[in-house]
């Protein structure tokens, strides 16, 4: 099976905070050890033999990527689910998902999770981690862990997209990325009974799953990853601080 990879790189109107602290063109070229820090993601990418090519999704003004092996380049939509979408429409499936702010990603990570994706048999395939799994990477900033009945969870910035049945999960996340910072919010959008199993702390993550599912008529699946970096990435100054030290060597599990 070969893959494509969709890398989103795209920047909002009102640009990011990061980047203005760093004096950084866009967030995705806030540089690490010398680098931009998603040429680390281009380079776990190019070392993963099932991926056929990248595309990256950013921005017309953003500076010319380092040269690799990611074949195209196209404007950055007006957030991440358009960008998606129209990675699905216009490069088909199977289709990887990732974001340029998780330079800390490993390519052995990636073949991790695109074999548990394709033994999933879902359609739609979220990578993450359990919350002690994340809290493995010592001196890490925390990260938002969802509690279900059955622990915590936190993701890893990995998707998969199985068929073109995914397009039914890209449109219930058009409505839902205002609340991604609210798990509580996310599970009211499902319904209201999975939101007070939620609110509860009853509600369990096949449960989640089932109730996805069930509003979107697509299989959708989590797959456990193991790597406690694959659930940081970089969106704040302590972020940054953390994996400049990661990248430099410096750090130790």
């Amino acid at each position: 099976m070969t893959w494509q990879a969709l890398v989103l790189a795209g920047e909002r109107p009102e640009g990011d905070p990061l980047a203005a602290t760093e004096n950084a063109p866009a967030k995705a070229f806030v540089e690490i050890g010398g680098k931009p820090m998603i040429s680390y993601v281009l380079d776990a990418l190019a070392a993963v033999p099932a991926i056929g090519s990248v595309t990256v999704t950013i921005s017309p003004s953003a500076p010319t990527l380092p040269s690799g092996l990611w074949e195209r380049i196209e404007a950055a939509r007006s957030g991440p689910s358009e960008s998606v979408l129209r990675g699905l429409e216009t490069l088909g499936t199977p289709l990887l998902v990732t974001t340029a702010d998780h330079p800390m990603l490993s390519s052995a990570t990636v073949e991790a999770f695109l074999q548990k994706a394709k033994a999933s048999g879902a359609d739609v395939i979220a990578g993450v981690a359990r919350g002690e799994v994340a809290a493995r990477a010592k001196g890490a900033p925390a990260r938002t862990v969802i509690r279900f009945r059955d622990g915590g969870i936190t993701g890893c910035n990995l998707f998969a997209l199985m068929s073109p049945e995914a397009r039914g999960v890209i449109a219930f996340w058009q409505r839902l990325e205002a609340m991604r910072k609210r798990p509580a919010s996310l599970a009211l959008a499902v319904g209201p009974l999975v939101a007070a199993r939620f609110k509860a702390g009853i509600l369990t993550l096949a449960e989640a799953e089932a109730a996805i599912a069930r509003k979107t008529g697509v299989r959708v699946a989590t797959v456990m990853l193991d790597d406690p970096l694959a659930a940081h990435d970089v969106d704040k100054p302590d972020h940054l601080a953390f994996a400049r030290q990661v990248m430099s060597g410096k750090w130790q599990s």
